[in-house]
């Protein structure tokens, strides 16, 4: 993987489904309207044809053949989000706010596939980002969230599984640069406060 060479600047907000990433995203959107910051928001997997089938996947409506193409889906949809909307926005100087990105599929990839050097090298093309927020929210505090706010879970979205995606999570904070891991259990406000303290030190 390389380093953003263009002038915005590249966020990621990662975490275990059900974290707050996504509400995290929002508000940091929320925070740059104020400010009148140039900035665009996203979110992997995309709303293109190959996100379309990697969702169906996650929520049991397809079911895919293997894990390995379940990655490789990842790996052609994040090509595909950066040529067509992320890299434009970078290189006219927005800040991108993606919730979730490459660690994802690192950490959630482990589950199946036990091959950490084939997961990050259908990866090593793509841009670092410059920040990447981890949200740390146990397993058990994720579930009781999801089943608060939705009718059904999807593929990993289990106890057992979340613990084995969290450890992973936990190696790659320390093997990457720019991750910066902020306790998700405290009040939602809190959180954001410590994002933005990150975010602005860009």
């Amino acid at each position: 993987m390389f380093k953003n060479k263009y002038p915005g600047k590249f966020i990621a907000i990662e975490g275990l489904d059900g974290s707050g990433a996504s509400t995290q995203t929002a508000r940091i959107a929320d925070h740059f309207k104020t400010g009148k910051k140039s900035f665009w928001t996203t979110q992997e997997p995309t709303s293109s044809v190959i996100g379309g089938i990697i969702k169906s996947s996650l929520t049991g409506d397809w079911k895919m053949v293997n894990p390995y193409s379940l990655q490789l889906l990842f790996a052609a949809d994040r090509a595909n989000h950066l040529t067509k909307d992320i890299i434009p926005r970078l290189a006219k100087g927005l800040t991108v706010i993606t919730d979730r990105y490459f660690l994802s599929s690192l950490a959630y990839g482990s589950l199946d596939i036990n091959d950490d050097d084939w997961l990050y090298n259908i990866n090593s093309q793509f841009i670092l980002p410059d920040l990447t927020i981890l949200l740390k929210v146990s397993p058990k505090v994720c579930l009781t969230r999801i089943k608060d706010n939705r009718q059904s879970l999807e593929l990993f979205e289990q106890s057992e599984k979340l613990q084995k995606v969290w450890r992973a999570y936990e190696l790659l904070s320390k093997k990457y640069p720019g991750i910066k891991v902020i306790d998700g259990e405290k009040p939602e406000k809190e959180v954001f406060e410590e994002i933005i303290k990150e975010v602005s030190n860009l």
